[in-house]
C-alpha cells in the first residue's frame, strides 16, 4: 500500500525528485499513489492551504476528510498525521473536548500499530491540551509516554522539554522551569527548530520574571519576538509583547511597558482574541488611572 505521507504542524508534503542522469536512460518512476491515497494527500494538501489563509473552520473539514480517507485504507502514518493536526486546528478554534476526541478516536481507540514517533507527537498533543485546561498532573503522565516513544535524535525532544517547563513555570518553579527552558533550547539550536527556540526563550524570559530578574526577561523575551517576528507567528508575538510589557512595567519602565502592551493590543485585535483584547485594555487603563 502506498502511504499518504502527511506531516505535523502544518509542514507541507515533500516530493520525491527524480535521479536524471544525462546521457543515459532515465531511472524507473515511482507509480503514482492509488485513488483513496491520492485523495487523502489531496484533502490534506487544501487543509495545509487553509491554515496558512487563517481559515480554521475548513481547514478542519478538510483534516477530516484526510483522515476518512485514510482511516479507509487503515494507512496508520497518514491517520496519525491527519488526526494530529486536526488537533491543532480544533484547539485554535477553542475546542479543546474535539481537539482531544480526534486524538483518542483516531489514535488512542485504534488497533493498527503506530510508529514510535507518532505515538509521541500523539502523546504531546495530549499533554499540550491538558496544559491548556490547567490538567498540570495528567498532562505530565502523557509527556512521560511522549519520552518513552521519543528516541535519541528525536525531532520533538525540545517541544517535550519545553512543555515540561512550561508545567513547572505555572507551578512557581521558576529554577526548574529555566532549567528545561535551556534544555530545549540547546536541541532546538542543535536541530535548526527556530519554532521551539523561541518557546524555550519565551519560557526563560517568563522564567526569569518570576525570579524577579526583569533584566534577563527582557533579554530572553527580546530574543524570543524577534525570532517569531521573522517567522511570522502572531500569536506568538502576543504571547512576547505581553510578557516583555509585564517585564518592563517590573522594572519600573511605564513608558516601554505600555508601549509594548499597545503593540500587543494591535495585534491582539488582528487576531480577533477576545480575551487577550480585554486583558490588555485592562493594562493599559492601569496606566491612564495611575499616571
Amino acid at each position: 500500500m502506498n502511504s499518504a505521507k502527511q506531516t505535523i504542524a502544518f509542514v507541507g508534503l515533500t516530493a520525491a525528485a527524480l535521479a536524471l542522469s544525462a546521457g543515459c536512460a532515465q531511472q524507473p518512476v515511482a507509480p503514482p499513489p492509488p485513488a483513496r491515497a491520492a485523495a487523502a494527500i489531496e484533502a490534506n494538501q487544501r487543509a495545509e492551504a487553509l491554515v496558512r489563509r487563517g481559515d480554521f473552520e475548513n481547514a478542519a473539514l478538510q483534516y477530516r476528510e484526510a483522515l476518512r480517507l485514510a482511516q479507509s485504507i487503515e494507512d496508520a502514518d497518514a491517520i496519525a498525521a491527519n488526526a494530529i493536526n486536526l488537533s491543532i486546528v480544533l484547539q485554535r478554534l477553542d475546542r479543546m473536548d474535539e481537539a482531544r476526541s480526534a486524538i483518542v478516536a483516531a489514535i488512542d481507540g485504534s488497533s493498527l500499530a503506530f510508529a514510535p514517533l507518532r505515538i509521541a507527537q500523539a502523546a504531546l498533543r495530549h499533554a499540550v491540551l491538558d496544559v491548556e485546561q490547567k490538567r498540570n498532573d495528567t498532562a505530565a503522565i502523557w509527556l512521560a509516554r511522549a519520552e518513552s516513544n521519543c528516541a535519541t535524535g528525536c525531532p520533538i525532544a525540545a517541544a517535550i522539554a519545553n512543555l515540561r517547563g512550561r508545567i513547572d513555570l505555572d507551578a512557581a518553579r521558576h529554577e526548574s522551569a529555566a532549567q528545561h527552558a535551556q534544555n530545549a533550547l540547546a536541541l532546538a539550536r542543535a536541530g535548526g527548530d527556530r519554532i521551539e527556540s523561541a518557546n524555550a526563550l519565551r519560557l526563560l524570559g517568563n522564567a526569569a520574571l518570576g525570579r524577579s530578574d526583569a533584566t534577563a526577561a527582557v533579554v530572553a523575551l527580546g530574543e524570543a519576538l524577534a525570532i517569531d517576528r521573522e517567522l511570522a507567528q502572531p500569536r506568538k508575538i502576543l504571547l512576547d509583547l505581553t510578557a516583555l510589557g509585564r517585564a518592563y512595567q517590573h522594572a519600573g519602565d511605564r513608558s516601554n511597558a505600555r508601549s509594548h502592551y499597545e503593540r500587543a493590543l494591535v495585534v491582539a485585535t488582528a487576531e480577533r482574541d477576545s480575551v487577550s483584547i480585554a486583558e490588555l485594555r485592562q493594562l493599559i487603563g492601569a496606566f491612564a488611572a495611575k499616571p
